[in-house]
């Protein structure tokens, strides 16, 4: 549920009324509460309406993962992956995600951050391999496997804990 659809129900309006309030299309309340996060103006205007900060709106959508947090688990784990299959860290999340049609901002995060992982391990050990030595290079490949899994196991036990990611990004490639 979007969070200015939660703010207008606590407040028992409808979405005209919120219009009228606020000086905001109906329209244009009807795709912020459909996902799109508002901007100037707009986000000005509903914050005043409903008397709220403006972290408050822009917060990501309060998804409910209670049913599926089972399901994310396993998503997040298939991540491990990685340890036999070269992009196995990503391929096998979008296989599930996409089977069991588990696509959520979690899910998401998920894969965007292993995508990031597989652009940086080469990256690294491209530094690793000009700047470093030939002891240096298994060192390194072992800590980035190591880091790696950190943060899959990490996100797997607070998905369960939380229902959240506890490594995220402010952004998603998915």
């Amino acid at each position: 549920m979007s969070p200015l659809l939660e703010y207008r129900e606590k407040l028992n309006l409808t979405q005209e009324e919120l219009a009228t309030k606020s000086g905001v299309s109906v329209r244009t309340i009807q795709r912020i509460e459909s996902g799109i996060k508002p901007k100037g103006y707009t986000l000005e205007s509903l914050c005043k309406a409903l008397e709220i900060p403006k972290e408050d709106l822009l917060a990501e959508q309060n998804e409910s993962i209670n049913s599926n947090k089972q399901l994310i688990k396993y998503i997040n784990l298939s991540s491990i992956l990685l340890l036999i299959i070269p992009l196995g860290s990503i391929i096998m999340p979008l296989i599930i995600m996409r089977w069991k049609k588990e696509f959520n901002i979690i899910t998401k995060q998920i894969v965007t951050i292993q995508i990031i992982w597989t652009l940086a391990f080469p990256i690294v050990m491209v530094i690793t391999n000009v700047f470093g030595n030939d002891q240096t290079i298994p060192l390194v490949v072992l800590a980035l496997i190591i880091t790696n899994l950190y943060i899959i196991i990490r996100n797997t036990v607070e998905i369960d804990k939380n229902n959240k990611l506890y490594i995220k990004l402010k952004f998603s490639l998915v």
